[in-house]
């Protein structure tokens, strides 16, 4: 194969590089992989780069359909509530205002940012990136927004905000008819498109092959880490760079961030900080009512607990034990799994290391379902508001979850796995000698 065909291959690195594993520090050298392949890490399994053949076509096309679905979703009425001639409609936003104007503006804040703010910043940033690129020339301010994007992106909650509907949906059949509008297609449209967009990109289709190029003779065994060897991944283009010369800046030569050598600054305390704070909310918000509701007659506190009963007792068990993982057994699970990690780590335990890598990777990612009942309270009391009939009002235990959920992600992205092989290692060393 020809250095030319090798390079079309692994679009946007060179052929003759080395990358770093961002979960553990691994060192590679990058290699040709077949279209539609990916290479993982030969430690700990997570994934290195991909080669995705026209990724710039696939990904501006299904983004820039995604935009479209958003602003139809957000424009049209997205779910109506009919109870005899009576009609109340909401829009997406309908949530976040109906918590504002019910003195719970942090939650209604919340629901607003992760469901529409931050999904909208995320699908117009990658269009200000992915559009110009695929006619031929670099945006300005490139790598602010694309830096913008990677931070954006574990918080654009689309498909919670999808399964917070579904039970809506449920908890209402009993009460009176549901009426879906034009958004709320178009809502189910962005969701599998978006979900195809992400799917399609190639963070690689971004950046031009430059860079300095490692010497054929640096180590590339999976066993040594990119740090041991004077390398540091730059955490805006993922370049693999040299440590520089005693007294100069680290600054990455492709998209000029600055580079940091070490690992993230305080991960270990930030981390216990997060849960010690997100494990003395989960007290309030599980024993406080995420909602009350009035219905021809005396109001009926929910907490979240007694909501997961009731979709049971209606016949809805499969929808009911789905909110009680998502909304009890995980954020129970991710705290154990963060402090079984933060203890593992700190003691420098050499344990199945591979496997606490993927407790790590599994716990990042699920985290954010426990969201569903936040959204839920939004929808419903955006929903539900016909005077004596029925009214649904949102309880203080909402405030206390929502934060609680918020401080769970921010552990989980605070803490830093390459820590995990680093002590190991030291550990390991320190008994050798």
């Amino acid at each position: 194969m020809t250095k030319k065909s090798r390079e079309e291959a692994v679009p946007g690195y060179s052929a003759s590089g080395l990358i770093a594993c961002h979960a553990c520090d691994g060192l590679h050298r990058i290699v040709d992989v077949p279209a539609q392949g990916k290479a993982l890490c030969r430690r700990c399994g997570a994934l290195l780069y991909r080669n995705l053949p026209r990724s710039l076509d696939h990904s501006a096309a299904l983004y820039l359909a995604a935009m479209i679905l958003f602003l139809l979703a957000n424009t049209f009425p997205f779910v109506a509530l009919q109870y005899g001639d009576r009609i109340e409609q909401s829009l997406l936003i309908s949530g976040g205002f109906a918590l504002q104007q019910a003195r719970m503006g942090e939650v209604g804040f919340l629901i607003l940012l992760t469901s529409v703010i931050f999904p909208f910043l995320t699908i117009g940033g990658m269009l200000y990136l992915l559009l110009p690129l695929r006619f031929g020339y670099r945006p300005p301010w490139m790598t602010p927004v694309w830096r913008m994007v990677r931070t954006l992106s574990p918080w654009s909650l689309i498909g919670v905000f999808m399964l917070g509907l579904l039970v809506s949906v449920v908890k209402l059949q009993d009460l009176a008819t549901i009426v879906p509008g034009v958004a709320f297609y178009a809502f189910i449209g962005l969701l599998v498109v978006s979900s195809a967009a992400v799917a399609s990109f190639d963070p690689a289709a971004l950046w031009p092959r430059i860079g300095p190029v490692p010497d054929q003779t640096a180590a590339s065994a999976s066993s040594d880490s990119a740090a041991a060897m004077g390398y540091a991944v730059c955490h805006t283009c993922d370049l693999l760079v040299r440590r520089p010369a005693t007294g100069m800046r680290w600054v990455c030569p492709r998209c000029a961030s600055a580079v940091h050598g070490t690992r993230i600054s305080g991960s270990i305390s930030r981390t216990w900080a997060y849960l010690a704070a997100a494990c003395m909310l989960l007290v309030p918000a599980n024993l406080y009512p995420v909602m009350t509701v009035t219905r021809l007659g005396p109001a009926q506190p929910n907490t979240i607990l007694s909501g997961v009963m009731h979709l049971i007792e209606e016949g809805s068990w499969p929808l009911g034990l789905l909110v009680f993982f998502a909304s009890f057994i995980v954020p129970i699970s991710k705290l154990a799994a963060l402090v079984f990690l933060l203890v593992s780590t700190q003691r420098g335990s050499a344990w199945r290391l591979r496997d606490r890598i993927l407790l790590y990777r599994v716990t990042e990612v699920v985290g954010a379902w426990s969201m569903v009942d936040i959204f839920l309270v939004g929808i419903l009391v955006a929903l539900v508001r016909m005077d004596g009939l029925a009214t649904i009002t949102p309880g203080i235990g909402a405030s206390f979850f929502g934060v609680s959920v918020v401080l769970t992600m921010m552990a989980a992205h605070s803490f830093d796995p390459r820590l995990i092989w680093d002590r190991a290692v030291r550990a390991r060393a320190g008994e050798s000698t």
